[in-house]
């Protein structure tokens, strides 16, 4: 019992180490929204489908069931 007290401070002495380390690199405040919220610029857009393309499957089925 008394070796996972021990091994517990240990976990903790070693993470407190590396938190106190990172200084401003390790970001505590949770999920950011609005302006505090960095992001990665957006990707290029989805290509809108084809006016002639085949109908959706949903859509397929219905017409099949008329």
């Amino acid at each position: 019992m008394w070796k996972l007290v021990v091994g517990f401070i240990v976990f903790a002495a070693v993470a407190l180490y590396v938190i106190s380390k990172a200084g401003d690199k390790i970001d505590m405040g949770g999920e950011k929204h609005g302006a505090d919220a960095v992001s990665a610029p957006a990707g290029p857009a989805s290509v809108p489908a084809a006016a002639g393309s085949a109908p959706a499957p949903a859509a397929a089925a219905a017409s099949a069931a008329k």
